[in-house]
């Protein structure tokens, strides 16, 4: 039983809506109210014709559905069905993307283009690709409140975000993105709901009382339908949209003590899909236990950050080893390909105080040993063309409330750190969102030829040397030498 609005084939929609908490619960739709029947757990469905729609509960207050395909009006205006046997695809050829090729560009739809929108998007791939990429990352795009924002407050987790162009903008940017080539990896968050969730605890609970994340209530994942909620959603992604993978945000912030822990359910439903999931340093029960493809691997991008800038600050402090990054690069016990390892990503880069960037003599360095690495290399937007444009971390919360605690929140969290002295700029100023957007630019030769030995280079890495002293690095794959001298900040390659 799929939850949401579903197309019968029939001319109208099968609507299914999991509301233990309601005792009726109606379509209202086209000027008509359309009774859905109550059943076992909690679960009401009927049909109704289609089109833009709100669920009253108990005759009275009324909703959005908790899993809407589309919210044109944002989160507090009403639905809409979607029917994706619609879309138009012309990827009947694609082959999809397997780990062992994987080379992964990480974007933001909003700020990656000036027009921020999908359909812009689309007209970069065919950049990427030439440039060796093979698939490209999309932070989340279920759709948050307000129009800006890095989408890991979704409310609406089923509905592409309509600044952004939508359900039929989102399906023609992955059908672009396979006509160029290149896979589409799509960020999802399952470990919380952004501001607004009172739109589902309207219907039913679906947070734990007995876990805390620290961006909101935990999802509670001892519900069967909860459980559905966050399965299907993947499957609907890869299903409807043809995504051929999803980067799962903060797993360790997922809280399941089902003999079959969510995250391995879900990568169990979604199949021959690729799987990567954002884990706490050294905790490898994505790839271990739960039978994802990779986990991204944050200890040698902060390993190379410290060797670069000297800054030990907060979660830096213990790091800064060359053998320590060393290790990381061979896989600590784990294959290698399994690890994706970048030089910058959102995190790194928008987490900072002014979202500022490494350096191009220090970015240069770190994207050649993770690049040269046998693990999968993930390159965040920009950094290519050695970008000093921020990323900065953008919101537009509708609830003034929320607003200035995002406002405050993001002042206290850096007054303790001496080289974050600068201004921290307003997350809700809409300037702080156009600084963030990229400029159009040029590949730095570097990064092309890195990205094609990648590719060409036996997988196989060897350790030469890992110099403490002279704080020097030197790789090899087959024939050819890397060697990074992180206190010169320079980089050879010796073919």
């Amino acid at each position: 039983m799929r939850l949401g609005a579903v197309p019968t084939g029939e001319g109208d929609f099968e609507l299914t809506v999991w509301a233990p908490k309601a005792r009726t619960l109606d379509v209202l739709a086209a000027d008509a109210a359309y009774p859905l029947a109550p059943s076992e757990a909690g679960i009401f469905n009927g049909r109704f014709p289609g089109g833009e729609y709100l669920l009253a509960l108990d005759g009275a207050e009324t909703r959005p559905d908790p899993c809407s395909r589309h919210q044109p009006y944002g989160i507090r205006g009403a639905s809409a069905t979607v029917d994706p046997r619609e879309f138009e695809w012309h990827d009947g050829g694609w082959g999809g993307v397997t780990l062992e090729e994987l080379v992964v560009y990480e974007l933001h739809v909003g700020t990656f283009t000036a027009e921020g929108t999908f359909a812009a998007a689309a007209g970069r791939l065919p950049a990427l690709a030439a440039l060796g990429v093979t698939a490209v990352e999309l932070m989340p795009v279920a759709t948050f409140p307000g129009e800006r924002g890095w989408g890991y407050d979704g409310v609406y987790t089923y509905a592409p975000h309509p600044a952004y162009g939508g359900p039929g903008g989102f399906a023609q940017l992955v059908d672009a993105a396979h006509a160029a080539g290149l896979g589409v990896i799509l960020d999802v968050v399952y470990n919380h709901v952004g501001p607004g969730n009172e739109a589902l605890t309207a219907f039913a609970p679906y947070f734990s009382s007995r876990h805390q994340t620290f961006w909101g209530d935990a999802i509670d994942y001892s519900q069967h339908w909860v459980r559905e909620w966050a399965v299907q959603n993947a499957e609907q992604w890869i299903r409807d949209y043809h995504v051929d993978g999803l980067r799962l945000d903060a797993v360790h912030a997922i809280f399941d003590d089902s003999p079959t822990h969510i995250c391995k359910e879900l990568k169990q439903r979604v199949g021959d899909a690729l799987v990567i999931s954002e884990m706490e340093i050294d905790d490898w029960k994505p790839i271990d236990e739960w039978g994802h493809d990779a986990q991204w691997a944050d200890r040698s991008h902060h390993e190379l950050h410290v060797l670069l800038t000297g800054e030990r600050e907060g979660y830096y402090a213990s790091f800064g080893s060359v053998r320590g990054l060393a290790d990381d690069l061979l896989g600590r016990g784990h294959d290698p390909r399994r690890l994706v390892v970048c030089a910058q990503n959102h995190d790194q880069v928008g987490n900072r105080a002014v979202g500022d960037r490494l350096p191009p003599d220090a970015l240069r360095v770190a994207a050649a040993v993770t690049l040269f690495s046998g693990c999968t290399p993930l390159l965040f937007m920009g950094e290519e063309c050695l970008t000093q444009r921020p990323f900065q971390f953008f919101t537009d919360h509708i609830d003034p409330e929320i607003a200035n605690a995002t406002r405050e929140g993001r002042k206290r969290e850096f007054e303790a750190f001496e080289s974050f002295a600068a201004e921290v700029p307003d997350p809700q100023a809409l300037e702080t969102f156009l600084r963030s957007k990229l400029d159009g630019c040029e590949p730095d030769p570097l990064y092309r030829e890195l990205v094609a030995l990648h590719r060409e280079l036996p997988r196989r890495l060897e350790i030469v040397e890992a110099d403490e002293t002279a704080k020097r690095l030197h790789l090899r794959r087959g024939e050819t030498d890397l060697i990074a001298d992180f206190r010169a900040k320079q980089v050879e390659i010796r073919r």
